[in-house]
């Protein structure tokens, strides 16, 4: 019995793999620059936002590039991921008719795609530390642990969405209006502790602005975040993957019926 859930978890992992690999491959096959422009992109944005709001939303914060680049690459994780999940289910329909794979591992994939891209755009931002030379230290210890809590909340969220978009015609398009919203409250162009309290606190409590002001205290001011956000990041992060867990298992058999 060992040796089945053994070798059943073994193959499940080589499909999501190839899975992930066939994702990579369709986003880059009209790409001239292929994998490359995941590390050029973030710096290309980069340059751009930072001309455009520097001269605006930069009071009071150093080193403004990397600030903007730090969250933009934990958002674009997230956003994207979960936005490229959401219609997992729906875009492998006759894939799910001929197999009997784990419905999940086709929101993994997608997942799994968007972590693979944040990987690389964290070459274009070694380079942004580098250039406005960023000290790293001890403290940066909690970036690799503040994206593996952000991708346990990307899992979970996604399997949400999953579900939410088979059962809902119009959920992508909410949700794209909601993440357009939420990229605005993310903290991602302007220093938060320049907002009124009200708003604040309001801001505080976005699981994205979470994500996002663990990595800058931790990488960029080489300090722990206040345990406020410590604890926000665990919470958010385990509940919201016991969340997605649970609708995903609960719906998961109506899907096919759906589609």
């Amino acid at each position: 019995m060992v040796e089945s859930n053994s070798e059943s978890s073994g193959q499940y992992f080589h499909v999501i793999r190839e899975l992930t690999r066939r994702e990579i491959k369709r986003k880059y096959a009209r790409s001239v620059l292929g994998v490359l422009w995941s590390v050029l992109n973030p710096l290309l944005y980069m340059a751009v936002v930072t001309f455009v709001f520097s001269f605006f939303l930069s009071k009071g914060i150093e080193n403004y590039p990397a600030y903007y680049l730090t969250g933009n690459i934990i958002f674009s994780l997230l956003a994207t991921g979960s936005s490229t999940a959401m219609t997992a289910l729906k875009d492998n329909r006759n894939l799910m008719l001929k197999t009997k794979w784990p419905r999940q591992i086709f929101v993994l994939s997608r997942d799994y795609t968007a972590l693979v891209n944040f990987l690389l755009s964290c070459i274009s931002y070694v380079v942004v530390l580098i250039i406005f030379q960023i000290r790293i230290e001890w403290m940066a210890i909690l970036f690799p642990i503040d994206i593996f809590f952000a991708t346990l909340f990307l899992i979970g969220l996604s399997y949400a969405l999953s579900i939410w978009d088979v059962f809902m015609q119009d959920a992508k398009n909410i949700y794209g209006t909601a993440i357009m919203v939420i990229r605005f409250l993310s903290g991602l162009f302007y220093n938060v502790d320049t907002m009124a309290p009200g708003v604040q606190t309001f801001i505080s409590f976005n699981p994205f602005y979470v994500f996002i002001k663990v990595a800058r205290d931790s990488v960029l001011y080489a300090r722990v975040p206040d345990m406020h956000y410590l604890v926000q990041m665990i919470l958010w992060s385990v509940g919201m993957f016991i969340f997605g867990s649970l609708i995903f298992r609960y719906k998961e058999n109506k899907v096919m019926e759906k589609l």
